[in-house]
C-alpha cells in the first residue's frame, strides 16, 4: 500500500477505499475522494468524524490501515495553532528548513509581503496578534510553493472579524498560487464562502460532495447560499430550528480584540510534528503506521 504523486495533468489528490482504525472503530472506512489541481474542497463533519485523520494521512503525519492515496510531493499544512518557533524571528519562521542564502531571504520577504507582514520580518512571535501569527503560518506554507495546501481549521481560534479577513486572504492567495486546497472546518458558512466543493464526512465516508454554485462575491443572504447551508446542516444532523448561530458583530468595537490568542481544543487527534511541511519522496511514500515521532517518512 503506497502513495504516489498523481500523473501530471490529472487530479492533485486521489483517495480510494482509504481505511483508518483506532481500536475497534473505523474512523475512515472505505473513503473515496478526488481533488483536482487548483480546486478548493471544504470538508465538514462532527468532532471525531475523521476529518483531521484524513488530513494527517494526506500530509504524511499518519498512516492508513488500508486503501490508496495519491498525493503530490509538494504539500504543506497550516494547523489551528500557528506553531511558530518562539526563538526565531518572523522571517526565520517563514523560511525554516529552507537553504540559507540571499535568494531564500528574498523569497521569504515576498511571502510576508503577500500576507501584509513585510514590516514584521524582524519581529518576535510573542509580539504578534493571533491573526498575524496565522498569516505568518500561511506565508511559511506558501513559500514552499505547494501543489496541495492542507488547512486544519486555521481560523477557529480567531475572533469573528479577523476570521473573515483571513478567509479573504486565503481566497486571494489561492487565486494567485493555484494549489489544490483541502480545508477542514466545522463552520458551514466558511465552507460555502470559500470552497468550490463542500463535502460532509460521516461514519467514515463522504455522505455529501457537491459543488458550490453561489456566485461571487458570496452573500450569506443569497437564496442559493441559504439553501446549500440548510442542506449541509441537515447532513450534519442539525435541523433548521437547531441553527442558533450567534449573529455577526454589528460594529468592530463589539467584537473581541484581534490579539485574543484563545485556542480551542484540536479535532479528533492532536497534530504532531515540529515541521510546517513534510514533502514526500517524489516517487513513493508508504502509507503505513508512522514512525515513533509521529511522522511518516
Amino acid at each position: 500500500m503506497t502513495a504516489h504523486p498523481p500523473t501530471p495533468g490529472t487530479s492533485a489528490v486521489r483517495v480510494r477505499a482509504l481505511r483508518r482504525v483506532f481500536g475497534a472503530r473505523a474512523v475512515l472506512d472505505g473513503l473515496d475522494l478526488t481533488l483536482e489541481r487548483g480546486e478548493f474542497l471544504a470538508l465538514l463533519g462532527a468532532s471525531g468524524s475523521g476529518k483531521t485523520t484524513l488530513l494527517r494521512i494526506l500530509g504524511a503525519l499518519d498512516g492508513a490501515d488500508g486503501g490508496e492515496a495519491l498525493v503530490p510531493a509538494a504539500r504543506t499544512i497550516v494547523f489551528q495553532e500557528p506553531r511558530l518557533i518562539p526563538s526565531k524571528k518572523v522571517l526565520a519562521n517563514v523560511t525554516v528548513g529552507l537553504p540559507r542564502g540571499a535568494a531564500t531571504r528574498e523569497t521569504g520577504l515576498r511571502a510576508l509581503a503577500e500576507v501584509g507582514l513585510e514590516r514584521h520580518a524582524d519581529a518576535w512571535p510573542a509580539t504578534l496578534s493571533g491573526g498575524e501569527a496565522q498569516r505568518v503560518a500561511l506565508a511559511r506554507a506558501l513559500v514552499r510553493e505547494p501543489e496541495l495546501l492542507l488547512l486544519d481549521e486555521p481560523f477557529a481560534a480567531l475572533d469573528a472579524l479577523t476570521r473573515l479577513r483571513m478567509q479573504d486572504l486565503v481566497s486571494e492567495l489561492r487565486r494567485i498560487h493555484r494549489p489544490a486546497v483541502l480545508l477542514v472546518t466545522h463552520d458551514v458558512d466558511e465552507a460555502v464562502r470559500l470552497a468550490d466543493r463542500v463535502a460532509v464526512l460521516r461514519d467514515g465516508r463522504l455522505v455529501t460532495d457537491e459543488p458550490v454554485t453561489v456566485p461571487h462575491p458570496r452573500d450569506p443572504g443569497d437564496p442559493t447560499f441559504v439553501a446549500l447551508r440548510r442542506r449541509l446542516l441537515a447532513d450534519l444532523g442539525v435541523h433548521p430550528s437547531d441553527d442558533t448561530r450567534p449573529p455577526e458583530p454589528a460594529h468592530p468595537s463589539e467584537s473581541p480584540h484581534p490579539s485574543d490568542r484563545t485556542r480551542r481544543p484540536g479535532d479528533e487527534h492532536p497534530s504532531e510534528g515540529e515541521h510546517p511541511s513534510r514533502n514526500a519522496h517524489p516517487s513513493k511514500t508508504p502509507l503505513s503506521h508512522p514512525s515513533p515521532e509521529g511522522v511518516s517518512s
